[in-house]
């Protein structure tokens, strides 16, 4: 009899997700650049990883019995995780989230039965309004509960050791020579780095860390700074997490919001991969190490999770535009005409005899604000299409 082909459950769907190797965003790079594709796990991102290990750990442990309740500080992907888990065993879900998470997290939580509180972003973390103290205070108030704790849960990086490092390892037939993630918890750069250093010794873990982030600064100079707002999502912190073992990385990279959000962008539209924010932040920094590579160099770089997630933030132009996140300076002249009309001739104008009705008729019909006056060959001024209007109103008058 043949073995059954189906799985017992969603659970069994955890892991094991593709490399891709990137092909347009690397061009101009001769090593080979793979991402471990994070989102093809059941709910979306790499955190389903932790989520499932860290319940089974506790229901061992005797901590959460039937009946019980889930509580976590989350930026929204391990409480998919944990709410995925939780309506799967029967267990009640609440989160605490800031406020900066998109809309669709909280929805995507929600849909899966969980509670939700959301609570402010621009607050220390040891503040009782944050949402690392507000989650432990959920606990304590409630029976039965147990706080997932992803920050300082040994099996966050554990989870990475046992599953995704040596996942990278056999994909790569052990010739991975650098590995880049986004450090939040820093569960996945820490367990995925343990196992690859060792296997291998020289391999290199880089670590991407937003522009306001504390967890560069603290890497090279062992001093906490002070975190500023900024708009990435899951990745950077204003603590040092208990899961986060710098002996494993060797460098860290700071990227902006702005870097990171396009590219994103150019990730979905040129590779086809539909990815989240944090995605860019390390293949900004994965690109960077993999120009100066030779040809039989591999770089794996991590995205977490999906795009569907950031459609009302990054995805869109205007949530673009609004932050100030397009970059302007690689916006040519000839792109902004290409909006106007295709057959504006190649010059517009008007000359002094002309009536204004007909310097109206001009704006109009090429979608244009301004035209100059031309007499005998020589421009003598210009018109603006307020000027027009103007006109036209004080004759109607």
């Amino acid at each position: 009899m043949t073995k059954s082909r189906y799985f017992e459950n969603i659970l069994e769907t955890i892991g094991n997700t593709p490399l891709i190797k990137l092909n347009r965003i690397t061009s101009g790079i001769n090593a080979t650049v793979l991402a471990k594709v994070e989102f093809f796990n059941p709910a979306g991102s790499v955190k389903d990883r932790i989520a499932k290990t860290i319940i089974e750990a506790a229901e061992r442990e005797g901590r959460l019995k039937p009946g019980g309740t889930i509580v976590e500080a989350t930026s929204g992907n391990t409480g998919a995780g944990l709410a995925l888990v939780a309506a799967l065993k029967g267990y009640k879900a609440v989160f605490t989230m800031p406020d900066k998470m998109s809309a669709e997290k909280i929805r995507l939580l929600k849909a899966f039965g969980a509670e939700v509180i959301v609570t402010p972003t621009a607050v220390p973390p040891d503040s009782p309004e944050s949402y690392y103290e507000v989650a432990k205070k959920i606990v304590k108030e409630t029976p039965n509960s147990i706080l997932a704790n992803q920050y300082f849960n040994p099996e966050n990086p554990k989870t990475h050791y046992l599953t995704t490092g040596p996942e990278i390892w056999e994909q790569t037939d052990g010739k991975v020579d650098y590995f880049v993630a986004g450090i939040g918890t820093g569960g996945t750069i820490s367990g995925v780095g343990k196992f690859l250093k060792e296997k291998n010794a020289a391999i290199k873990i880089i670590g991407a860390d937003p522009a306001g982030s504390i967890l560069r600064e603290y890497f090279y100079t062992k001093k906490i700074g002070t975190a500023t707002p900024y708009k990435i999502e899951g990745i950077g912190e204003d603590i040092i997490p208990g899961t986060l073992h710098f002996e494993y990385i060797d460098e860290i990279y700071t990227v902006s919001d702005k870097d990171s959000f396009n590219m994103a962008r150019r990730i979905t539209r040129e590779e086809g991969i539909f990815v989240g924010g944090s995605s860019g932040t390390a293949a900004v920094v994965a690109l960077q190490i993999a120009r100066n590579l030779p040809k039989d160099k591999i770089v794996v770089v991590l995205f977490p999770d999906t795009g569907h997630r950031y459609l009302s933030k990054f995805y869109s132009d205007e949530w673009m535009k609004e932050n100030r996140f397009f970059d302007l300076e690689k916006i040519s002249l000839g792109r902004v005409l290409d909006v106007k009309s295709k057959q504006i001739p190649s010059l517009v104008y008007l000359k002094p005899e002309d009536p204004v009705k007909h310097a109206l008729e001009l704006i109009k019909q090429y979608n244009i604000s301004q035209l100059p006056v031309i007499e005998n060959d020589k421009s003598i001024g210009a018109v603006e299409e307020g000027e027009v209007m103007g006109k036209v109103i004080e004759d109607n008058q």
